[in-house]
Formats: structure tokens, C-alpha cells, sequence
């Protein structure tokens, strides 16, 4: 019909408005609210033989609640609209929300370079606690001046989309085209990306397509129609429905639903302005146990979002958690996922084994320096990190406690977690710290327990510390730029000595950047290593420092001056000191 509005869900228009709905089985669809009373019979969509149902409401608007009554044969069903930007609650109605009332206040924020962030990870409903101890993003937004001064560029959120009840990790979406009513809504998130921005910090949010729900999910036998058990229109009708989440893996292969996964990550980015997506769990979308690539429409799902990102966001982000350390999840080619980073697996495995085993001799520079120095074809095509929501919880503790469980504040704990989160941030990827690691936080992550914020002040020195790797990664005083660069050389993997020695560069000789750690617990003494050319070397980060920790030994650290004599592949070699448990920076003088 030539009078028809293009879009889906509730779409505001200046004749009222319009509403869209795919339920191919049903035989007949009306959309109820606020507006005509509630009345099933008032408002009856018309079939466009497509499986799609449409009408025009001349006098629904904003802020009217609404639902869709779906008849297949004698079921009289109740839907919330699958595209609902905004619901009461999970198990409510949903909300007519105009996406473009907004005041963005001429929000032009363009996400920092890949090589230049620093991501920082959060859960919205315990990073500070609220009343009743849960979280909201006005308080998430409180704490963005903190981020700003310790450095941070790109704050991570976990999954938003409105889950069952009001307190969750977040990956069990419910309603995914809207906000988690209790962190505040639509226009709660838009309030926060804009504040965000206004502080210099990129906003990349966790979506979860390998499975919905699976509780209140109206999604499931949507239009009334299944096959056998299984749920319907949006899922697999066959053994390809079954995550370890339940059994409600959305049918790649369907139009209708590629569309409505596609149309949701482009709103996150239009409509939110947010700088990054990070897919949850993406093995769960390319195979049925997330080992294989037997779903090859959840493979090719990925590559067309993640391409049309590329083609129509360029400068955005788009992060796989894939785990499995496949090079086509972060390659353009052919059969590659289109990927700008992923989650590497191969850096936090080996160095939380190195930074968490009790004897010395346990631990494997070998190891360590392959994790520093992995390659996915670009410097950027992983995300490093020694703490992250999984890493931190079922069954796993944060790293101090890791260390030393009896006393996660005491020395060993703290100088291994500071030698963990100096090589994240001094190492090829782009770093990643979990909330509340800067002050050492202990304990394993719950959704209902906030962090216990009187330990940014208690350990003050260590947030220093890690303010003063940031702002090394992000050669904020001009010096330090290779470590942003897309070189890495691994110099020392001395499994006697304990120490990993390895240069970041770029093409310009003068950025040049060396980095020595020492994974024992004494003092390592004259230890010689290659640097680049001789002359002088300076000393910018030094994690024994004393300014840094009360307990630290504060174990001083000479700037050299490199002599002439090949050593370590490289033309010139100095002797250097380096405290217990520690990580040195030089850079050229």
C-alpha cells in the first residue's frame, strides 16, 4: 500500500503511528493499548502476505503502553512487540518510544583509534552500588570523571537489553531492542553515552545473539506456531536450537531474523551512538558446542553486520569474544567474520598461569613471550587482558586473591597483579582492565554485590600506577608511541633468570620502546639486553616503584647508556636492574 511507513515495531510518524509485526502463522493480528483502551478488537493490522502484519494508529503516540494480540487458530496470544524500544519491565508491555527526541546536543564523538584505546570493563548494576545496593547508569556516570583521570578512553558495558527481573550479568536478554528498565531506560543510556563522550570516552556495549532469553521471552512461539518442543519462528526447529543457555538459538538462516539481529546492532550504533559492539560468545553462533563452524549461517550473519559496519561506521569498533584464537574471526578475506579485534585467549590463559603460580620455577617465559608477542595479522585484532567478567567468577577469583588467598592485599599479591596489568598494558592488543582492578579489588564478581569503592582510596597508589601505564600505552608525554605501534620483537624468554625482555616500535626508529619483566621473587641484577642503538636510554616506568606501594621494595632503576655490540639480535646492549616481580619501561632519551 503506497500510504504504508517503512520500518518495524511502533515507527512515529506525523500521522500517529504505524505499526509493523512478522507472525506468519497467525491468522489474525490486532495491536492493543493505552490508546484505544485495551480494546483487542479496535485496531486490527492488515496482512501484507508476506508474513507481515501492518496498521496505522492515528491516535497512539509517545509514552503509550502497548501489546500485540496475535490468533493462531484458538490461541489468543498476548506479545510484547519484538522490536519495543523501551518495556515496563521484562514481563510488562512495552512503550512507544521516539528514538529521535533526544537531544544529542550536537554529540559529533568519534571513537579513538584502535591502537590508541584503552578499554575499560563494567557491569552497570554492581560497578557502584544505589539504593538497595543496585546499580544504574546515573551512577556508572558518576564515576566517568574518575575513568577520565585514570586515563580510560573506552568503557566497555555489559549486555543492557532488558533481562528478567532487575539484577543480572546481563546475558540473558529478554526484550533486545530495548534498555534494562532498571538501569534506566532508553533515554538512560543515551543520557550516558552523551556524558561519556563529553569526557573523552568511547562507549562499546556487549550484545548477545547466541541464544535469547531464556526466561520472559515473548520471542518464543511468537505467532503460536512450532515445531514439536521447540520455539518457533525466531529459533532453530532442530537440534541446532540447543546452547548451553537453553534452547533458544535464533535461526540464522531466516530472513526475517537475520534482519531483526542486523537491524538491532545497526540501532545500538544509530540510535545510541555507542563507538563498538563486542559479540558475547561468538562460537555459540558459528556451531552447534561451540567448538566447530556447523552453523554457517551464524558465521555469515557475522561477516554481513560486521562488514556493513566497516562499509557504514568506519572508525567504530567491532570486538568477538570467539575464544578460540581463529585468525578468520578478524580477517576481511574470503570466509573471514570481518572482525576489527577478539578476545585472545591466547595472552590471559598463559600469563594468569605465570602470575598466578605459587613456585617460581613453575613459571614459563616461554609461554609469557608467546602470549606477549601472538599475531593476528594487525597488532589490534585482540583484546588483552588478565581480568574479565569470566575470568573473575564461576569458580575463578580475581588475581590477588589468585595469588594469595590468605591475604590478597599482602606483597606477593599485589606485586604479581601489578606485574599482570603492567604487561596488558605494554603489550601488542588493546588492553582491557576489568572494573575495579586498578585499586586491586578481591574477591570473585557478582552481579548483587557493588564494588567496595573505599579501596580506590586505600590503594590510591596502585590506581596511580596503573593512571601512569595508561598514560604510557597512550604515549600521552610523546615518547612512548611504540607502544601503540604494530611491532613486536621478542628479545629475552630467559626461563633461568625468569625474564621477559621484548621491543614495541613502529616504522620511526625514534619510538622505539623496550620492556623488561621480571617474574621472580629477588631482585634481578646486570642482566643484559639488546636495545635498538646506543646511546642513552631512559627509564619511564619502573612498577617497584616505593610512590606506588608501601610494601614495594622500591628497587632503583638507573637510565643506561647503551654501548655498541650485537646483542639479542640487535646492535647494541646495556646492563639493567629489575626489582621482584616487577616490569621496566625504557624509551629512547
Amino acid at each position: 500500500m503506497s500510504d504504508h511507513v517503512d520500518g518495524m515495531g511502533a515507527i512515529l510518524h506525523d500521522g500517529g503511528t504505524a505499526f509493523r509485526v512478522w507472525a506468519p502463522h497467525a491468522d489474525h493480528v490486532a495491536v492493543e493499548g493505552d490508546f484505544n483502551g485495551w480494546h483487542g478488537d479496535a485496531d486490527p493490522l492488515v496482512s501484507e502476505d508476506n508474513g507481515y502484519w501492518y496498521g496505522n494508529v492515528g491516535h497512539a503516540g509517545p509514552g503509550h503502553e502497548y501489546k500485540f494480540l496475535v490468533r493462531n487458530g484458538d490461541q489468543w496470544l498476548h506479545r510484547v512487540d519484538p522490536y519495543a524500544r523501551q518495556v515496563t519491565n521484562s514481563v510488562g508491555n512495552g512503550i512507544i518510544y521516539d528514538p529521535n527526541a533526544f537531544d544529542w546536543q550536537g554529540d559529533d564523538f568519534a571513537c579513538p583509534p584502535h591502537h590508541q584505546l584503552v578499554i575499560y570493563e563494567t557491569h552497570v548494576g554492581s560497578f557502584v552500588g544505589g539504593a538497595g545496593g543496585a546499580g544504574n547508569l546515573d551512577l556508572v556516570t558518576s564515576k566517568l570523571e574518575y575513568l577520565r583521570d585514570l586515563g580510560i578512553n573506552a568503557i566497555e558495558l555489559m549486555p543492557l537489553m532488558e533481562f528478567a527481573g532487575d539484577t543480572s550479568w546481563g546475558y540473558n536478554p529478554a526484550h533486545v531492542f530495548a534498555v534494562e528498565s532498571a538501569y534506566g531506560g532508553p533515554d538512560g543510556l543515551k543520557a550516558f553515552v552523551k556524558a561519556a563522550h563529553w569526557h573523552g570516552i568511547a562507549v562499546i556495549l556487549d550484545v548477545v545473539y547466541n541464544h535469547f532469553g531464556p526466561s520472559d521471552l515473548d520471542l518464543w512461539r511468537f505467532d503460536g506456531w512450532a515445531d514439536g518442543d521447540k520455539g518457533g519462528i525466531y529459533f532453530y526447529q532442530d537440534h541446532r536450537s540447543s546452547t548451553p543457555w537453553g534452547d533458544t538459538r535464533p535461526d540464522y538462516g531466516r530472513e526475517p531474523v537475520r534482519r531483526y539481529i542486523h537491524d538491532n546492532a545497526f540501532m545500538w550504533l544509530r540510535e545510541y551512538h555507542v563507538d563498538g559492539l563486542r559479540f558475547d560468545m561468538t562460537p555459540y553462533m558459528r556451531s552447534v558446542d561451540g567448538t566447530g563452524k556447523d552453523i554457517p549461517q551464524g558465521w555469515d550473519l557475522m561477516r554481513w553486520i560486521a562488514m556493513d559496519v566497516r562499509e557504514h561506521f568506519p572508525g567504530r569498533i567491532m570486538i568477538a569474544e570467539d575464544l578460540h584464537g581463529d585468525h578468520a574471526v578478524t580477517s576481511t578475506g574470503d570466509g573471514g567474520a570481518g572482525f576489527h579485534s577478539q578476545w585472545d585467549t591466547h595472552f590471559v590463559h598463559p600469563v594468569r598461569a605465570a602470575l598466578t603460580t605459587s613456585d617460581d620455577e613453575n613459571r614459563s617465559m616461554e609461554e609469557v613471550a608467546d602470549a606477549v608477542s601472538y599475531d593476528y595479522g594487525d597488532a589490534f585484532a585482540r583484546v588483552v587482558y588478565t581480568e574479565s567478567h569470566d575470568e573473575v567468577a564461576n569458580g575463578k577469583a580475581r588475581v590477588p586473591e589468585e595469588v594469595d588467598g590468605g591475604n590478597p592485599s599482602g606483597w606477593a599479591a599485589q606485586k604479581r597483579a601489578t606485574l599482570g596489568m603492567a604487561l596488558v598494558l605494554t603489550s601488542p592488543g588493546i588492553p582491557m582492565v576489568f572494573q575495579g582492578q586498578e585499586f586491586l579489588q578481591d574477591d570473585w564478581f557478582r552481579d548483587d554485590v557493588p564494588l567496595h569503592w573505599p579501596r580506590q582510596e586505600q590503594f590510591r597508589d596502585v590506581v596511580r600506577m596503573v593512571h601512569d601505564l595508561v598514560c604510557l600505552r597512550r604515549d600521552a608525554d610523546g615518547d612512548s608511541a611504540g607502544l601503540s605501534g604494530q611491532h613486536t620483537r621478542i628479545l629475552q624468554a630467559d626461563d633461568d633468570a625468569k625474564v621477559v625482555a621484548f621491543l614495541r616500535s613502529t616504522d620511526d626508529p625514534g619510538d622505539d620502546v623496550v620492556v623488561v619483566a621480571n617474574f621472580r621473587t629477588d631482585q634481578v641484577e646486570g642482566y643484559r639486553i639488546g636495545l635498538p642503538a646506543a646511546g642513552p636510554w631512559r627509564v619511564r616506568f619502573n612498577s617497584d616503584a616505593g610512590t606506588y606501594s608501601a610494601l614495594f621494595g622500591d628497587h632503583h632503576v638507573d637510565d643506561v647508556d647503551a654501548v655498541d655490540g650485537d646483542h639479542d639480535g640487535l646492535p647494541a646492549h646495556a646492563d639493567v636492574t629489575v626489582g621482584p616481580y616487577t616490569v621496566v619501561v625504557f624509551t629512547r632519551a
